[in-house]
C-alpha cells in the first residue's frame, strides 16, 4: 500500500496529491493528513472516484484514511 503523508499542507494540494496517486494507477493509499478540511475534501474525491475510505485515525491535529478500490 502506497502511502501519502500531507500533514501540514492546506487544500487544494493534498487533494491534488491524492488524485496525482489516483491517476498514476494507486488503487490502495494510506494518507495521513492535519487539516479536517482536507481530510473531507480527500475523501469525497476517493469516493467520487469509487474508493472506499476508511478513516483509521480523526484527531483534532491528526487523521489517517485507508482508500481501496
Amino acid at each position: 500500500m502506497e502511502k501519502l503523508d500531507v500533514r501540514g499542507l492546506s487544500c487544494p494540494v493534498p487533494v491534488l496529491r491524492t488524485k496525482k496517486a489516483i491517476d498514476a494507477g494507486a488503487r490502495e493509499l494510506h494518507i495521513l493528513g492535519s487539516s479536517q478540511t482536507s481530510k473531507e475534501n480527500v475523501s469525497k474525491l476517493a469516493l467520487s472516484q469509487g474508493f472506499a475510505v476508511d478513516i483509521k485515525v480523526d484527531n483534532k491535529d491528526l487523521w489517517e484514511m485507508e482508500i481501496r478500490k
